[in-house]
């Protein structure tokens, strides 16, 4: 429907991967069931990564099946490389994410593989995943900028999109991982990638809020068609590759804007705001997103939503 815009929430994974504070199973777990409720449909649970890279997400193994099974509810986790889908598999995932970059300067640093050699590795997971009848995803991080080589040319970032498409994905994401695009960045990525035979349908942004243009790039995707775009309730998360920067888009922004717009979605701002005020104390830290401090606006009464 050309009015309808999926949101996927990577709060629980991209969320909570890069902090410090210790989150218990049961914490995430309650989290989860709260961003469910909201009326969450898709939501980046986990990643099958190594625990020692990746500590705060050590208990990937318990927590999947440990998540409740609600009609239409999918829980994607990023799965890295055959060890991680041994893992996945184990643990009753039905759907994954890959992560590369536009730039082998990006994927050495993050990855230790250039863009070719993730691919490679690549190629077995998703050929099981396939076997498998799992939904796929492929991140192309750094889509616009990278913090090693400066500006990167859209085309550049879709010719890895295209050749993560063949490897059997159904869907690519592309990544704004430091926080650099703008609107124009945005129609000009989203029209190459259309013009390289990449259907709008297949296209997903991941924006973060890291200089304050997050939402405005959210309205350039909308503008040249794209339907799907990523947020983390509360606004938890970001780049390490961005010191200080503010992080991921924040769902409750994302449902504010949505809303205001005449798009449907199916999210419950309210129900957003209490799962985001939730996993913010957990982190023990303010609710500091826009609609997380204002609330959202009831335009009928002029009262404010779900402070």
């Amino acid at each position: 429907m050309a009015d309808r815009v999926r949101i996927y929430e990577v709060g629980p994974r991209d969320g909570l991967q890069n902090e410090s504070t210790a989150i218990p199973l049961e914490t995430k777990r309650a989290f989860i069931e709260r961003l469910v409720r909201a009326g969450l449909r898709e939501i980046e649970a986990t990643s099958f990564v190594s625990p020692k890279a990746i500590p705060q997400l050590a208990d990937a193994d318990e927590l999947l099946p440990s998540l409740p099974a609600s009609p239409g509810v999918v829980y994607p986790v990023l799965v890295p490389n055959e060890r991680g889908m041994v893992r996945a598999e184990a643990a009753g995932a039905k759907a994954l994410a890959v992560f590369t970059a536009a730039t082998d300067a990006f994927t050495q640093h993050n990855i230790g593989m250039t863009v070719d050699e993730s691919l490679e590795a690549f190629e077995p997971v998703l050929e099981r995943a396939t076997e498998l009848g799992w939904w796929r995803r492929g991140y192309v991080s750094t889509a616009f900028g990278c913090p090693y080589t400066g500006a990167v040319d859209p085309h550049q970032a879709v010719g890895v999109a295209t050749r993560l498409l063949e490897l059997g994905l159904d869907e690519v994401c592309f990544g704004d991982t430091i926080g650099v695009g703008v609107p124009t960045q945005v129609t000009a990525l989203a029209d190459a990638a259309t013009e390289a035979g990449i259907e709008l349908r297949q296209i997903a942004f991941h924006f973060h809020d890291t200089r304050g243009t997050a939402l405005a790039n959210v309205v350039a995707g909308l503008e040249s068609g794209v339907r799907t775009f990523d947020s983390s309730t509360g606004g938890t998360g970001g780049c390490p590759y961005a010191p200080g920067a503010a992080g991921n888009l924040a769902t409750e922004d994302l449902v504010y804007l949505l809303d205001a717009s005449g798009y449907e979605h199916g999210v419950d701002l309210e129900k957003v705001l209490d799962a985001a005020r939730f996993i913010t104390s957990a982190l023990g830290k303010p609710l500091s997103t826009k609609v997380g401090q204002a609330g959202g606006w009831d335009a009928a009464t002029g009262e404010p939503i779900g402070r």
